[in-house]
């Protein structure tokens, strides 16, 4: 049966996130994978476990021992999601050195890709309404964590006169509204390759978080 996981981002990255420009299959266990599907199909509270149980070819039971409720898969099916973000979001930073504006860029770039590439998982950032407090509370801070890693990027730029908004916090949660949303309308099939979306993301949060400089990286 899942566990409750820390509250904390481990100190490390794992080795898929140091590439984290790479994504390969989603590996989460079927009943996660099936669950998932679900909750995006249908919402969490229009999904019961036996349409997921149904879904895996399993019983409820069977479901049951693995999960021990339909909270415990949305909990988890979230919290593996964000954790993947701030591995990724990590790497980006520690790649591009101590510079504000390369290190803002990165991490915007890692955030917008994996909103492309992972829509089915990010798209459940819908659903932190339907977490109980205890659960909620732990996504919400490690939501926060990442938040935090953005914003004290923009205030080092902002010190430095390499970023000029006058509102820091403000534009950071800008930025990062409009990079989740990358999850609601990307289509694989669409005018615009993941990266692209992502390199267009960075462009527009240079200019909310007021960059003074060259567009490009170097």
């Amino acid at each position: 049966m899942s566990t409750q996981s820390s509250t904390q981002p481990d100190e490390g990255t794992t080795a898929a996130a140091r590439h984290w420009r790479v994504y390969g299959p989603l590996g989460l266990h079927p009943i996660l994978l099936h669950a998932m599907e679900a909750f995006d199909e249908h919402g969490y509270h229009g999904t019961s476990v036996r349409d997921i149980a149904g879904r895996v070819g399993v019983t409820v039971p069977a479901l049951y021992y693995h999960y021990e409720n339909k909270q415990a898969l949305l909990a988890t099916l979230l919290e593996t999601s964000i954790r993947d973000v701030l591995d990724r979001c990590r790497a980006a930073a520690e790649e591009a050195g101590d510079d504000p504006a390369a290190r803002f860029r990165a991490m915007v770039e890692s955030i917008v890709l994996y909103m492309a590439h992972r829509q089915g998982l990010a798209f459940l950032d819908t659903e932190i309404r339907s977490l109980e407090p205890g659960n909620r509370a732990r996504y919400v801070a490690l939501r926060d964590y990442l938040e935090h890693m953005l914003l004290d990027t923009v205030e080092a730029g902002a010190a430095q006169g390499v970023f000029t908004t006058p509102f820091p916090a403000d534009a950071v949660r800008a930025v990062l509204v409009m990079c989740q949303g990358v999850a609601n309308w990307y289509r694989p099939e669409g005018p615009l390759t993941a990266e692209e979306v992502a390199r267009r993301h960075v462009l527009l949060g240079l200019g909310t978080v007021g960059y003074r400089g060259p567009a490009g990286n170097g």
